[in-house]
Formats: structure tokens, sequence, C-alpha cells
């Protein structure tokens, strides 16, 4: 092999192995330090990262608010909004604690048999930003989902690596990353 090759190779083959993964990625661990006193409330999500999303999802991803309210049994309920247009779009699930603080299971209430999956919170610093993983097992594969929350619209200095890197870590790569398309949304008072 030539030195041009051997070249034109080591510059390539990081980008072709990324997001190439034999197996389904570990799950990074949960913050060992959860408060979820602190984590409650309404977050911004900024980004998102699934091994589902191409090209053509990128432009589906509006605006939207994702609220956790602590429930009396532990855990928290989610509730989800985003706006489309004039219509309000919203769903909710329920997290159930898992065995370390910040782990979390799902309850997609659907009965037996239903998609199992496990969230984690990897980081967060509690007034600006946090980090979401999500495996959710199917019957066909792992759905991997890295949420990037703030509770504003400006995120702290370096949120946007931590975000990409933990990405990374999934198998993900830039093509599996949405933004939300924020030219024209304005907030609508009473839409969600």
């Amino acid at each position: 092999m030539g030195p041009r090759r051997a070249l034109w190779l080591l510059l390539t083959l990081p980008d072709v192995l990324w997001g190439q993964t034999l197996s389904p990625p570990s799950m990074q661990p949960a913050m060992q330090s959860f408060q979820g006193d602190q984590f409650q409330g309404e977050w911004f999500v900024l980004g998102l990262a699934s091994n589902t999303f191409r090209k053509e999802h990128k432009a589906l991803l509006g605006p939207f608010t994702t609220t956790y309210e602590p429930r009396d049994t532990g855990g928290f309920t989610v509730s989800n909004a985003m706006t489309r247009g004039r219509h309000c779009k919203s769903w909710f699930y329920v997290m159930i604690p898992g065995s370390q603080a910040g782990q979390f299971t799902v309850d997609h209430g659907r009965g037996p048999g239903a998609d199992r999956e496990e969230i984690r919170v990897v980081d967060s610093d509690y007034t600006g930003f946090a980090l979401v993983l999500s495996h959710r097992l199917t019957s066909h594969l792992t759905v991997i989902r890295v949420s990037l929350l703030g509770r504003s619209w400006m995120l702290p200095s370096g949120t946007m690596d931590k975000f990409m890197c933990l990405g990374r870590t999934q198998g993900l790569s830039e093509t599996n990353i949405a933004f939300p398309d924020l030219p024209g949304w304005r907030p609508q008072p009473g839409a969600c």
C-alpha cells in the first residue's frame, strides 16, 4: 500500500466506522449524585440523537418541552408538548426508579410483552443542561436516544461537546442528530 492510500485510509476510516457497532453499545452509568428534586420541572429539548433518525427526519423535530413531575411512589411522570403549526401534540409516560439513582425504567402501559426501555440521566448541572440516555428494546432492534435538555435556549459552555461525545459512545454519528427547527417559531401562550 502506497503512502497516499495509507493516508486516505487513516483519514476516512474513523468516519466510516463512526456509528458502526457490532453489538448494541452499553448504557452509560447514571449520575452517581443524581438529585431528583433538583432535576424535576420543565426542560426544553434542544437536541436529539437516535439510531432511528435519518436525514429526512431532521425537519420533523419542532421545538418542544418535557416536564418531569415527581410521583409519590418515586420516579417521575414525564409530559411532553410540541407545537406543530397551531396544534399541540402531547404525550406522557412514567419513569420508575431503578436500582441506582438517576436510572429508570419506563412504563409504556401496553401490558404484557410491551417494549422495555431503560433511561439514565448521565449528566446535569440542574440549572442549565441535562443529558439523558435511553435504550428501548423492541422485537427488532435496540432504539438508542440521547436527549440534550436545557432550562433555557442558552447552554453552558462545553455542553454541546458532551452531547456529541455521549452520542459517539452509543455508536451514533452526526447524521443521527436532529435539532429543533426554530426559524419562525414563537411560543404561543396556551398552545400547549
